[in-house]
Order: structure tokens, then C-alpha cells, then sequence
């Protein structure tokens, strides 16, 4: 798990720097920034997207998946975790929740995230990973400077998901086909560009709850 620490530190070093740039940072220099780092955030997603490997499934997945995530309302829990978290700590800002949803989303939500964790654990190779902790602790700068200290605290969920799948990644190499892989990276994109829709301010899309899409390639190739 060492590519998950060094990727958890780098997001709390970002964070808490923004944090502190933020009164030094430009209302509209961030703003440029924030925009400049969205569109990159979806050109990523299309990256990831196009290697679908069959379209058909990914379709079907994300319909059933946002069905699920709306029934369970992953958003929403999300979002009130973010809130009772900030008010725990003493949080003011009303940009706490969006800064913790959205950074714990970004960082989650991807093929470096997943393939980064897997090679972690099954292979001890903590090169994705050290990539991947450079544009999160570069990015956490800028989601800092603008939604605050939310951005820190979305460490712990990046802590948790990227550490289960390296503790647990033996366990599913035998079901990890390229094919699953393609189809799983692909919805992960999708996401990824629902997010930097989100983040450009152009339509709020609750990308939370379409989580649940990403396993369902898992169950189908499992039983077809």
C-alpha cells in the first residue's frame, strides 16, 4: 500500500498549501484555473471512455447503476458525510461539501485509481500510483484554493477505496480479464466527464450516484 500513502499524503499537502494560497490566489486566476483543470478532467474521461470494449455493456451498466445509485442516493450520503464532517471540525464555508464530493470523486473515480491500486497490491509496482499522486497533489492545490479544506478531508475516502482494492486485489485477479478491465476504465470515464461538467458549473448531474456502475461489467461477464 505504499503508492495509496504516497498518494493520501500528496492530497493533504495539496490541500492544506491551497488552502493557504487561497487568500493569495485571484478570484479570476482561479476561476481560469479551475476551468483550464475541468476541461482537462474531461478530455482524461474521453480518453478512458473510448477504450470501451463493448459499448453495449457500459450503456446498459451506467442506466442500471445510476438506477441503483439513485435508490441507495450515494450523492446525498456523500454529501451530508461532507457536511457533518465540516461541522465536526468547525467548517464555515459553504463550499466544504462541494470541495469534499467532488475532490473525493475525481480521486476515486478512474482507471489510474483502480490499476494504480492493483498493481500496488498484487505487484508491489507503485509507479501508477506515484504518477497518479502528482496530479492529485497538484490538483488539490487548485480544488483547495477554491472549495477549502473539503479537499483535504477527501484523503481519507481516497485512503480507504484505493487500500481495499490493493488488500483485496489477490483476490480478484482471477476474474480481472482484459476485456473486464476496458469496460470498467470506460465507465470510469464516463464519469470523469460527467464530473468536469459538473465542475464547469454547466448542468449539477448527481455523478455520485452512478458509482455503482462501475462493478455491474463485473457481474455480467461473471454470469455471461
Amino acid at each position: 500500500m505504499i503508492g495509496t500513502i504516497v498518494n493520501t499524503v500528496a492530497i493533504i499537502l495539496g490541500g492544506f498549501l491551497g488552502v493557504y494560497l487561497k487568500k493569495g490566489i485571484k478570484k479570476n486566476y482561479s476561476e481560469t484555473i479551475i476551468q483550464g483543470l475541468s476541461i482537462s478532467v474531461m478530455i482524461i474521461g474521453i480518453m478512458n471512455a473510448i477504450k470501451a470494449n463493448e459499448m453495449l455493456v457500459v450503456i446498459i451498466s451506467v442506466v442500471l447503476g445510476s438506477i441503483i445509485g439513485e435508490y441507495i442516493d450515494i450523492e446525498g450520503k456523500l454529501e451530508n458525510l461532507g457536511n457533518r464532517i465540516e461541522h465536526k471540525f468547525g467548517g464555515k464555508e459553504d463550499t466544504f461539501a462541494k470541495g469534499f464530493v467532488t475532490a473525493s470523486l475525481i480521486y476515486c473515480v478512474g482507471a489510474m485509481g483502480i490499476m494504480g491500486a492493483l498493481e500496488d497490491g498484487l505487484n508491489a509496482n507503485h509507479q501508477i500510483l506515484f504518477t497518479k499522486s502528482i496530479l492529485d497533489g497538484v490538483s488539490s492545490i487548485i480544488f483547495a484554493s477554491s472549495f477549502g479544506v473539503g479537499v483535504v478531508f477527501s484523503a481519507v475516502p481516497v485512503f480507504l477505496y484505493q487500500g481495499l482494492i490493493a488488500s483485496i486485489a489477490s483476490f480478484l485477479k482471477p476474474f480481472l480479464t482484459p476485456v473486464l478491465i476496458a469496460d470498467m476504465s470506460a465507465i470510469g470515464g464516463i464519469l470523469i466527464i460527467v464530473i468536469g461538467i459538473n465542475m464547469l458549473g454547466l448542468k449539477k448531474i448527481r455523478v455520485g450516484n452512478m458509482l455503482p456502475a462501475i462493478i455491474l461489467p463485473a457481474l455480467y461477464y461473471c454470469i455471461f
